[in-house]
């Protein structure tokens, strides 16, 4: 399609992932359909090569390539909550952050676009393994990743997730990390996916030059996003202004509303654009137009 088109796009979602194996073209012909372009993200060596793969065969796809930290130690991964009551059941293979790996799907397409999904995971947390160490690696692979965004260019695309306890500061250690990357001079620029922190921390990231994303969670009822807060996650979509904001999915996980309940897939992007506009007592054209925009500065696509 001419990407001239687009309405929308899907700034963060897992078409890549074994999830849509059966049901590919099918998924991102629906997006087509309704004007919506899909950033697809990689989570580790294996699913970063799809990505590419998959924006290499489609006009209105782009991939970003890097290592979650999920991925870092070998673990099983239960995230039935997070697709709206299906099972997501699976164990995570160890690896090692290779940026020769990620540098030569770089230099293969110029559909790769950004870094990551990468930052810091508290939710997760291997039985196994020593918690200083875990947070030591994590924080270190994180960096490597930085490093790489900035050096060719490209945008990092940040994770973010406190423990399930609200025990840990993810937004807190993760705006320490950036912040010395600033101090140093080399801060890329980029977003936080599924942003859910306060509108405190959301200043943080918008004041190191940083979009804040927001998916299906944004239909759902709001909650407060911090133990420490009374603030919920629409509070904070009020506070950030629509010039620093984009829409994704994360399908499969967090369908919106009116799908909760069934797989996620990019063309229900629309629905998280339609509350957000809702939320800010706006016309859903414009935050279509103004995130549009935004992804497309951000990715430079």
């Amino acid at each position: 399609m001419d990407t001239a088109e687009l309405q929308l796009i899907d700034a963060h979602c897992h078409v890549n992932f074994s999830a849509y194996r059966d049901e590919l073209d099918d998924v991102i012909e629906r997006a087509t359909d309704d004007h919506i372009g899909l950033v697809v993200v990689g989570s580790q060596s294996s699913t970063s090569r799809r990505a590419v793969e998959c924006a290499e065969r489609y006009d209105n796809v782009w991939a970003v390539i890097g290592l979650h930290p999920l991925h870092l130690f070998e673990q099983e991964v239960d995230e039935s909550e997070e697709k709206g009551g299906e099972l997501v059941h699976f164990r995570s293979r160890a690896e090692v952050f290779d940026p020769n790996f990620y540098g030569s799907l770089i230099d293969r397409s110029p559909k790769v676009v950004g870094i990551g999904e990468c930052g810091l995971d508290f939710y997760h947390v291997p039985t196994d393994i020593d918690p200083l160490v875990f947070r030591s690696r994590q924080e270190e692979l994180f960096r490597l990743q930085v490093d790489l965004a900035f050096e060719r260019g490209l945008a990092l695309m940040i994770h973010t997730r406190n423990a399930a306890d609200g025990s840990t500061d993810v937004h807190g250690d993760v705006l320490r990390i950036l912040n010395d990357c600033r101090t140093d001079g080399r801060m890329p620029r980029g977003d936080v996916h599924c942003f859910s922190g306060t509108t405190a921390e959301a200043e943080s990231y918008l004041d190191l030059g940083l979009y804040l994303s927001f998916t299906g969670n944004v239909t759902y009822k709001p909650r407060k996003v911090s133990p420490n807060s009374e603030e919920t996650l629409h509070d904070v979509i009020r506070s950030v202004p629509l010039e620093r904001m984009i829409v994704e999915t994360d399908a499969p996980y967090l369908t919106p509303v009116p799908h909760r309940g069934e797989k996620n897939e990019p063309a229900y992007v629309r629905f998280v654009a339609d509350k957000i506009a809702e939320i800010k007592g706006l016309e859903p054209d414009e935050v279509y137009r103004r995130t549009l925009k935004n992804t497309r500065d951000l990715f430079v696509i």
